[in-house]
């Protein structure tokens, strides 16, 4: 029996081996889509506010707000000059529409003098019922202005940095301005409850020196049981994503395989050996689970030598080899057997390619391969439940960036194999019914 499984995986490895255009597309294809995609998502990431935006600060002011903003956005590519030479309003509005930098703010002359005069003027009419100079004068603006094509969340992400700037600056100045202010006001209450005495009463003058340093830090973590610090980059989602692509696209080769063997009659010298055709499609499973494990080996050389080439962050597998390894059998498994059953309902070549390519794809989409789960419209997140490529990424996610270990993928595994065990036993019915 042994021979005989592996005499008919010989057979269609040298099958797959002559079509080595073929071959090299299954190989080619996902290796690409690594690439791209992830190079692409990592620029999204950056308009996105996922990594350091390019902002241009005109800061005509130059005064105190200036130099808090240049301070608290440390974190953005911040832009004050261009060879050396300072950027004017209309330059920087120019540069941000053609998609140079992804936003630029503009701080107008005497904004910092304005603002404070303003609170003064708040402080004044709140203690001594008196209009201060300033308080009729408009509110100061700090004016942003975003690329057109930069999307919402960076847009938020950017004006709540401001704001937060805006209100750490607010508070400071108004405690300025109370330390003036509140001394007089003392000084004229106590005086007026003195009465006949108010001549002999001395007010001391008052300073408020209000520390600056934070009362409460908010730390960020992943939330990983396992301790794992890796960041959930474009390449550690992409990598396993579009190798799980990969390894389903065998669907097609795999179906197409049956169905040439029915059109030319291989199907039938085949049956007339003394070989059950339970041992025909084993040896088939194994040799594209071979091509399935040679795919991925491929594309995580790609995400651990070649995507870092482009300035990206590499691939990252960990210590849970062993669990990633079961995830690819087990996704091999599914894709071979949905192959199979592909090759045995199909009568023709192009349905089974036309109809298989079309389902993985749309199973890759609703998966999370394409956009994570968790940015799908709610609908989509509950459809994404029926996607066997879901159920792979989710358990490669699992391993790769929560940390988890064989026991964490237990249920997808499961899935995976249940999948896997459905579609051949729905073929082999198939096959029953229609055989002669």
């Amino acid at each position: 029996m042994i021979g005989k499984l592996f005499a008919t995986l010989r057979k269609d490895a040298l099958l797959l081996w002559r079509d080595r255009a073929g071959l090299l597309l299954l190989f080619v294809m996902p290796a690409v889509l690594v690439v791209i995609i992830t190079l692409v998502q990592d620029n999204v990431y950056r308009l996105m506010g996922e990594t350091a935006a390019r902002v241009i600060l005109v800061d005509r002011d130059r005064d105190e707000l200036g130099r808090l903003l240049n301070e608290r956005l440390a974190g953005l590519e911040l832009v004050t000059a261009i060879e050396g030479e300072t950027i004017s309003r209309s330059k920087a509005m120019g540069l941000v529409a053609d998609g140079d930098y992804q936003a630029c703010i503009i701080v107008r002359e005497g904004t910092t003098a304005r603002l404070l005069a303003r609170v003064r003027a708040g402080i004044r009419a709140s203690l001594l019922k008196e209009a201060g100079e300033g308080g009729g004068e408009p509110i100061p603006e700090l004016e942003i202005y975003f690329d057109p094509t930069v999307m919402g969340g960076f847009r938020s992400s950017m004006r709540n940095g401001l704001s937060l700037v805006l209100f750490e600056f607010e508070g400071d100045a108004r405690m300025k301005a109370l330390s003036e202010v509140l001394p007089e006001f003392i000084e004229r209450e106590i005086k007026k409850a003195a009465g006949d005495f108010a001549d002999y009463v001395e007010v001391p003058s008052l300073e408020i020196d209000i520390p600056t340093e934070p009362l409460l830090t908010v730390r960020t973590a992943s939330a990983s049981t396992a301790g794992l610090t890796v960041v959930p980059t474009p390449t550690q989602h992409n990598v396993p994503a579009w190798a799980l692509f990969g390894m389903f696209f065998i669907v097609v080769p795999m179906a197409g395989s049956l169905i040439r063997e029915r059109q030319e009659e291989t199907l039938m010298r085949l049956r007339s050996m003394p070989v059950a055709y339970a041992i025909i499609l084993a040896g088939k499973v194994m040799a594209f689970m071979l091509v399935c494990f040679t795919q991925f080996l491929l594309i995580y050389l790609l995400g651990r030598f070649l995507l870092p080439a482009f300035g990206l962050e590499p691939f990252r597998v960990g210590a849970e080899w062993g669990g990633a390894l079961l995830v690819v059998a087990a996704a091999s498994l599914a894709a071979a057997g949905y192959g199979i059953l592909l090759g045995t309902l199909c009568r023709t070549y192009e349905q089974s390619s036309m109809f298989g390519s079309i389902s993985v794809v749309a199973g890759a989409a609703i998966g999370g391969v394409m956009v994570p789960v968790y940015a799908m419209p709610e609908i989509m997140q509950k459809i994404s439940v029926i996607s066997p490529l879901g159920w792979g990424l989710e358990a490669f996610l699992d391993i790769f960036v929560r940390g988890g270990g064989v026991a964490a993928i237990t249920g997808q595994l499961v899935l995976l194999f249940m999948f896997a065990l459905s579609t051949v036993v729905a073929a082999w019915l198939v096959f029953i019914r229609r055989a002669p």
